[in-house]
């Protein structure tokens, strides 16, 4: 990257990390069970609620005693459960149609990511009725605030229910882009471990690998405070604790509470910090080919950290303690080399794969194009990249070196 270049965004990101005190952040209130949403809804003045869902949440039955619940309560709901896996601005406006079709006065997101992105953006778009989807992408392009949005993860990974991000696709260009500001955090994030019980084995290692994705790229990166990198400390302490535990065994509670724990904190890590290229590049993957985001982080992670060398060395040798991969007498070399083989480790031990063969040759360049786009200078990387060199990283993602 030419040096003024990387002098542009490192002085962009030293600006924001100066702001971050300042900043209208705000921590989502967390509430234990479903059950307890009527009564928030009451104290609120709210009668009608749209549900934000998948097909797949639906069909299990999952939001059935949330549903049992606001009837018994005479809060009246309608459901929408046509979010894909990548949110895409079709379902976006689906969702608002439904909502104010039945003077929906709050929005209840019940699922992993996906329908947490899908209904930030729908609050979004009620919220400036008057602006597209692609008018809000990029940072602080709401500015209003929406409707009461309660958030309901059933995957223990993704982190959107304390974030302040939405990620949609424009199926027109195969693009991912994020909406950031802060009217998109959600009032309350309801971490009931019973929804997260019969998550496929699959499910639980990409979402659980995508937590740990947040909380390492929000530590190794140069807007960190002492809260996000405590945040992000006790993510991968109980990821290394409980991922595995939840993987071998979905109805261990322990587990499925301390995971749901770490990606909370992982997502208040990286909603105040930033993630880094390993995002983008996954953004610019997913778009293109529908790559689950969990999936694609996980496989990305670790590529991308030996990438950085000895830039973040320090850092990952402190987590790798933290994980208890590593001992006191490695040194940090030692240790950072242990930490990122832990993770190859334990996404073998998931069945994750470690390349994503759909990539292909000649679509790198414009995705190293998109990844450039959102990366810089927004993301306070450990090592700045431009385009050609995070085409090095698909390459690498691909399986060639």
């Amino acid at each position: 990257m030419f040096i003024l270049r990387k002098l542009y965004c490192r002085t962009f990101q030293t600006a924001f990390r100066i702001a971050l005190p300042v900043l209208p952040y705000r921590n989502p209130k967390v509430v234990d069970s479903t059950t307890k949403i009527p009564s928030i809804l009451r104290k609120r003045h709210v009668d009608s609620v749209m549900i934000v869902t998948d097909a797949g949440v639906h069909g299990l039955g999952l939001i059935e005693p949330l549903k049992r619940a606001l009837t018994k309560c005479d809060i009246t709901y309608c459901v929408y459960d046509r979010t894909v896996p990548n949110p895409t601005i079709e379902n976006v406006e689906e969702a608002r149609k439904m909502y104010l079709k039945h003077d929906a006065q709050a929005l209840i997101a019940f699922g992993g990511g996906s329908a947490m992105d899908c209904a930030k953006a729908c609050g979004a778009r009620i919220a400036r009725p008057k602006k597209s989807l692609n008018e809000m992408g990029g940072i602080l392009k709401v500015m209003r605030p929406i409707p009461l949005l309660i958030a309901v993860p059933t995957t223990a990974g993704m982190g959107s229910e304390t974030t302040l991000a939405a990620v949609i696709k424009d199926p027109a260009t195969n693009h991912k882009y994020a909406i950031n500001d802060f009217p998109l955090i959600p009032r309350y994030a309801v971490l009931d471990y019973r929804v997260t019980m019969g998550l496929p084995k699959s499910i639980t290692a990409t979402t659980g690998m995508d937590a740990l994705t947040h909380a390492v790229e929000a530590y190794i990166g140069r807007s960190t405070t002492a809260e996000t990198r405590a945040l992000a400390e006790e993510a991968v302490r109980l990821i290394s604790q409980y991922l595995k535990r939840a993987y071998d065994d979905g109805s261990d509670r322990e587990a499925r509470e301390g995971m749901l724990r770490a990606a909370f904190c992982a997502g208040e890590a990286f909603s105040k910090s930033y993630v880094g290229y390993i995002h983008a590049v996954a953004h610019a993957v997913g778009g293109r080919y529908g790559t689950p985001h969990g999936l694609a982080n996980a496989v990305i992670l670790p590529i991308v950290l030996r990438m950085y060398g000895e830039a973040c060395e320090a850092k990952l040798a402190k987590l790798a303690k933290i994980a208890g991969v590593a001992r006191d007498c490695n040194t940090d070399e030692e240790a950072a080399e242990l930490f990122i083989s832990w993770i190859e480790e334990m996404n073998a031990s998931m069945d994750i794969p470690d390349h994503l063969e759909e990539i292909r040759e000649e679509d790198i360049p414009a995705m190293a194009r998109y990844a450039d786009k959102e990366g810089n200078p927004l993301y306070p990387v450990p090592v700045l990249m431009d385009r050609e060199e995070l085409e090095e990283i698909f390459f690498a993602v691909k399986g060639e070196e």
